[in-house]
């Protein structure tokens, strides 16, 4: 299943786990694994505290400071600091599904991490039964 995800700054983190479990729920999918890939060299996929918004404040922060948008950077396009925080981030997170609930941990989500925006983006969930 692809979902779309818009974005409104360059740089943010958007929580996509109501999405992600209305999938799974619109899929009758009770037990097994549950992917999420975002097929974008410039953004990525990340789980991590939903409970506190400052932590991904954070988060992105401490990412613009270890990469910092104005450096002497190769890549033509200007956008070298976007690859290089997927790079960091990843582009990839596997949940467990248990009774149809995607199995979190209490305070955690899963974000949608855009380093290259605004856009509108791609997210792509995978249903694995296991057995």
């Amino acid at each position: 299943m692809r979902l779309t995800v818009k974005t409104s700054a360059q740089t943010e983190m958007i929580d996509v786990t109501h999405l992600v479990q209305q999938q799974v729920a619109e899929n009758s999918f009770q037990d097994g694994l549950c992917m999420v890939f975002v097929p974008h060299t410039t953004a990525a996929v990340t789980i991590n505290e939903s409970a506190d918004p400052d932590v991904r404040k954070d988060i992105l922060m401490i990412l613009n400071k270890i990469v910092p948008w104005r450096e002497a950077y190769s890549h033509l396009e200007g956008n070298s600091p976007a690859h290089l925080k997927t790079s960091i981030i990843g582009s990839s997170e596997t949940v467990a599904v248990e009774k149809g609930k995607l199995v979190l941990g209490t305070w955690q989500g899963i974000f949608f991490c855009e380093f290259d925006g605004p856009r509108t983006r791609k997210l792509d969930v995978r249903l694995i039964n296991i057995c």
